[in-house]
């Protein structure tokens, strides 16, 4: 907030023509203002100059803006006394600052309640950097794996987060009944702990904690020994083994400066200010959380930012910047305690009348309650239900704008109060409603810094088509910089903005070609060369530049499959594609591969399914029924995937091509064939369908399924194309999806035989091949699609196209496909027949010799079965690998050691070699003509994986993209 006003004063300055004013601050901190709101962010960068409110911290925790802009900096400099006669100001190092006007700003601190025990060693508070960099330290010193949390409000919550990305075992201990009493209810909260249980932590509300235990059991103030445990006063609690404490419970105003000054404080605390941000004492101002306006203290940061323009407009006022008159000049009146935020990833949100009081008789509530995906929904209307005045929202606030925006409005609203009630994930057809955001110039978008969208605007008009990028918008225009909730209106307003001025947002797929999916597609596809297009080399070459990335790489990969249909290991096409593919196989946690066979339509004999026991136990396989009617085999190391497959392959299976961006699988029930309800084959249509497209390559994965009947035992209408039996044929829906954001699929055709449905499938699929976006499922492709001549939506679109051939291109739809099934080749096969296929699963080049999976990965036993150990959390010493600043390389002695003939090793993608017991990555970069070595340890996941992801360059420079990442 401190950093704000100084932003607003300097901004009126400038509006000066002679006058200047110095701006002197003091910092306690050792480095200058950073963004408090995102402190737990640290743990993904460990970077302060990421959270940094100007720009890159330097040595000495300065930024240039300070210097750039005449600001006194003191850091590591706490203000200690302030004489208001002699109107100056103190610092801890002896530092003494005359001035005219004094701004207090000097926040709160963390209340520690007087709990016996407080000052042990291991009891922290969360407020600061330097906060978590002690309880990092104090948890690898002291291997901590339990903490407590004190606190279940908004800081407490962040500071749960912190210590779960500790990887320790959280327990978040609230006083109150629920959690967030101040913004959700009962039923809010028990939306909120199922979430954040579901994490792992584990949350105790109406505790009442009596004393912090020491290691020596002691529970006074006098005991040093570190804390052991939590003791309750509460009857029958047991104490709580904990080896830290962090005290997260609420706020207390750092009005110390102030009491000494004698200017006023309220009762409970806090710099008693008028509308204008003055203090009792003239010429002495606070805001922020210092601050008591009205006898209440505000600790959210939009109220803060409002108070920092409020007092710089009348500070320059007082200073002559400006001739404002004082009757124009803005006043703080209070502030809306509306918020959204992300705690611990669960959107919490509430505003306006959210709780009301027992005495208010004008409301009339709906609720939305649904366990099974952790979302909670209360809005308050009036009693006619003609007005929203209020609401609380939980695990799903992707609205929450609207809504605000509705109940702040005095404004009646326009549909039926139930329809504002469902969550967007359960109305909205790809399960991310994009909200209405409104063309008023004057309308907010950014509540943190009251940014509406003609500033918004002004500033993409200014930037200018080339310059107009998210981040310099959010610079110029300070929206999306607070708390970040904005960021995608401001997106949306780009994108419009950039369109009225002759540009638009880039669909680049990426810094190689300036075209999109289906853009590139086009051109391959209608190239009247096919050879001049038919590799990544002629591709890149023709419309590309560059080496290429591990993004366009498997994407051309991905066209070339779905138009040529060739074995995608032979002729160079490995290097392209993701490390599943490559692989055959999923890359599972530790870098050991799942193997999947086909199933088609869940039919397997008896003589499979003891196959598949046989394999799991020859090879030490960890084996689980997926949720589509297959067995999934765990655990494999690569070199042991072509015998693994050749086991399968002799049993009858072939690849399920569950690492690929292909069909899955085509789910059924048995159907007529045993069901009594069942009303035709759904079993044999599902086989005939699935072995029809298996191994097909397009944009996403692609799933089906078929009932035999309308109970839709098989969930049809949930997959990306299903098909539910009746008496007369098949009902076939497109455009379907499971998963974390569940669309029902639309009927496409009713009461048609299978080879109908067969035709109608080939020009569906074959449409979305060619049109989709890379990595895009049918369904939100689906629902992109125009709309049909009768306004019927994309459905109707596809039924012109389909049916009626409305584009003139069912011929080549139907050709195409044909010619991909014509070219099946099971691909585990290829590889099992192929002595030179497999020689790329060899574990390492230059030798026979394998490692063991128990060598390079731990296992934990789990019901019988092996399992990988989990991954420790971000954040732990073991994820911050960086590499040292000192050359290591130009200071070690250096010999040549042989490892095989160039020729052993594919171009243009990773080989592992081992050297003694250590193995190492090396990279043939034929493009270049240059060759890469490192470690093939990845050292944030400690995985021995790097061999196996992609090259190409970045910005002109090599790069190496890690399988993990």
């Amino acid at each position: 907030v401190g950093q704000r006003f100084m932003e607003n004063l300097l901004a009126k300055e400038s509006d000066s023509e002679d006058k200047t004013c110095i701006i002197s601050t003091f910092c306690e901190e050792p480095r200058a203002a950073y963004n408090r709101v995102r402190l737990t962010s640290y743990f993904e960068t460990r970077d302060p100059s990421a959270l940094t409110m100007t720009s890159e911290f330097d040595s000495e925790g300065k930024t240039p803006w300070y210097e750039e802009n005449g600001v006194e900096l003191f850091l590591n400099d706490k203000a200690v006394s302030m004489d208001t006669e002699k109107k100056t100001v103190t610092g801890k190092s002896g530092k003494t600052i005359p001035y005219d006007i004094a701004v207090l700003a000097t926040g709160s601190f963390p209340f520690v309640p007087p709990i016996p025990g407080k000052n042990r060693p291991g009891v922290f508070v969360y407020r600061t950097i330097e906060d978590l960099e002690g309880m990092l330290a104090y948890v690898k010193d002291n291997d901590v794996t339990s903490a407590a949390i004190i606190g279940g409000g908004l800081l407490g919550l962040e500071a749960a987060k912190a210590v779960y990305d500790m990887d320790v075992e959280s327990h978040i201990i609230e006083f109150a009944d629920t959690l967030m009493c101040r913004q959700i209810d009962e039923g809010g909260h028990n939306a909120l702990v199922g979430k954040i249980e579901d994490m792992g932590l584990k949350v105790h509300c109406g505790a009442r904690t009596e004393s912090f235990v020491g290691e020596d059991g002691t529970t006074d103030n006098d005991s040093t020994s570190p804390v052991a445990a939590l003791k309750f006063s509460n009857e029958g609690w047991d104490n709580l083994p904990v080896q830290m404490v962090v005290v997260s419970a609420g706020i207390k105003p750092r009005d110390e400066l102030a009491r000494e000054s004698n200017i006023e404080i309220g009762e409970r605390g806090g710099v008693v200010v008028n509308d204008y941000m003055e203090t009792s004492v003239p010429d002495v101002y606070a805001i922020g959380e210092i601050a008591l306006h009205q006898n209440f203290i505000y600790g959210l940061i939009a109220p803060g930012y409002d108070m920092a323009r409020v007092a710089a407009e009348k500070i320059a006022g007082d200073l002559g910047l400006t001739s404002v008159q004082e009757e124009d000049l803005p006043s703080f009146t209070g502030a809306d305690l509306s918020t959204k935020l992300k705690l611990l990833g669960c959107d919490v949100a509430s505003f306006g009348v959210n709780q009301p009081r027992p005495d208010d008789t004008d409301v009339t509530d709906l609720v939305w309650n649904d366990p099974l995906s952790g979302i909670y929904r209360k809005l308050i209307f009036n009693k006619a239900g003609t007005k929203l005045r209020g609401g609380i929202l939980v695990g799903d606030a992707g609205d929450y704008n609207k809504l605000h925006k509705l109940a702040m409005s005095e404004e009646e609203i326009t549909v039926p109060a139930p329809q504002l009630l469902a969550p967007p994930s359960a109305r909205s057809a790809d399960g991310d409603e994009e909200e209405e955001i409104s063309t008023d110039p004057n309308s907010q978008v950014c509540s943190c810094n009251d940014v509406t969208r003609g500033a918004v605007c002004s500033a993409i008009q200014e930037l200018g088509v080339d310059d107009a990028t998210m981040p310099n918008v959010m610079k110029a225009s300070r929206a999306g910089t607070g708390c970040g909730g904005c960021m995608p209106a401001v997106k949306t307003i780009l994108g419009e903005e950039l369109v009225k001025m002759g540009g638009s947002l880039s669909t680049h797929m990426c810094e190689h070609f300036p075209y999109s999916r289906p853009e590139l597609m086009a051109l391959v596809r209608t190239d009247a060369d096919p050879e001049s297009v038919d590799s990544f080399k002629k591709i890149i070459e023709k419309h590309g530049h560059g080496d290429g990335c591990e993004i366009c790489k498997p994407a051309v990969a991905s066209i070339l499959a779905s138009l040529y249909n060739d074995v995608i290991l032979d002729d160079g096409r490995d290097a392209l594609q993701d490390t599943n593919d490559r692989s055959l196989a999923n890359m599972q946690r530790g870098g050991s591969y799942s193997v999947v066979p086909r199933v088609p339509g869940g039919e397997l004999t008896p003589d499979q399914l003891v196959a598949l026991g046989e394999t799991a136990k020859k090879y030490g396989l960890y084996t689980k029924i997926t949720g589509a009617q297959r067995v999934d085999l765990f655990g494999a190391a690569k070199h042991q995937l072509p015998d693994v497959w050749e086991d399968l392959g002799n049993a009858g299976f072939e690849s399920g091509h569950a690492y690929g961006k292909a069909l899955r699988t085509v789910k059924s029930c048995v159907g007529s064939t045993w069901c009594r309800y069942g009303q035709q084959d759904s079993v044999s249509f599902a086989v005939r369908v699935e072995n029809r497209y298996k191994a097909i390559r397009s944009p996403h994965k692609m799933k089906s399924a078929v009932s035999g009947c309308v109970r839709e035992c098989a969930e049809a209408v949930g997959k990306d194309f299903g098909m539910i039996a009746t008496e007369h044929g098949y009902n076939l829906y497109f455009g379907g999806n499971g998963g974390a954001n569940p669309i029902h699929g639309e009927l496409f055709a009713s009461d048609i035989d299978e080879d109908l449905v067969i035709k109608y499938i080939d020009r569906y699929l074959m449409y979305y091949i060619l049109t989709a976006d890379k990595l895009e499922r049918c369904a939100p492709w689906q629902q992109k699609l125009p709309s049909g001549k009768n306004g019927g939506g994309p459905i109707e679109h596809l039924k012109e196209v389909i049916i009626e051939d409305s584009l003139g291109i069912c011929d080549e739809l139907d050709t195409r496909m044909q010619h991909l099934v014509d070219s099946y080749h099971d691909e585990w096969a290829e590889v099992v027949n192929n002595k030179e296929f497999r020689k790329k699963f060899k574990q390492f080049v230059n030798t026979d010799e394998n490692q063991s999976r128990s060598d390079m990965i731990e296992f934990v036993d789990i019901r019988g079965q092996l399992r990988p150990a989990d991954w420790p959390a971000d954040g732990q010493p073991q994820t911050n690998w960086e590499a040292p600043e000192e050359d290591v390389f130009a200071r070690s002695e250096k010999s040549w050691v042989a490892v095989g003939k160039t020729t052993d090793f594919s171009p243009n993608v990773g080989s592992a070699i081992l050297y003694g017991d250590t193995q190492l990555a090396v990279f043939n970069n034929e493009q270049r003509g240059e060759w890469y070595c490192t470690q093939n340890m990845c050292p944030h996941k400690q995985a021995f994986v790097l061999s196996q992801g992609i090259i190409g360059d970045a910005a002109g420079a090599p790069q190496g993209a890690c399988p993990l990442h």
